[in-house]
């Protein structure tokens, strides 16, 4: 079976990357610089004892994605307990709105957002009385 076992976010600022990460998400970050051969913050993103997988920061080696153009990746989608809690994190530490939040009826709430570095990323509470 081809399960994700990783993930890489690519970063203009690792600073400013890891602080909204770790600030929104309370991820905390392994320098494995060394190993890359350039910028690569592995990511802890929760217990081995919940689902999920782990992944990195990276240095970003291109031009960011221009804004308004159809996606060119994976989407990744975060597991959050209080969508609106997450949604403010996200805002103050300057991330930005890119798909309000809407209902999944009887399973989520759902929305998507513009990282610091440009990068679209969802967010997902469940919830089965959304709609």
């Amino acid at each position: 079976m081809g399960r994700i076992v990783h993930f890489e976010i690519h970063v203009d600022d690792m600073e400013r990357a890891k602080a909204f990460y770790g600030g929104v998400f309370n991820w905390t970050f392994e320098d494995w610089s060394e190993y890359a051969g350039m910028p690569y913050f592995g990511a802890v993103t929760g217990g081995e004892d919940q689902p999920g997988i782990n992944g990195a920061l990276m240095q970003r080696q291109s031009p960011p994605p221009e804004a308004n153009q159809p996606m060119n990746g994976y989407t990744c989608t975060i597991g959050i307990g209080d969508y609106d809690e997450a949604e403010k994190k996200i805002l103050e530490l300057g991330g930005k709105v890119a798909m309000p939040k809407y209902a999944l009826p009887g399973m989520a709430w759902q929305g998507y957002y513009v990282d610091t570095e440009g990068n679209v990323f969802g967010i997902h509470q469940p919830d089965e009385n959304a709609k």
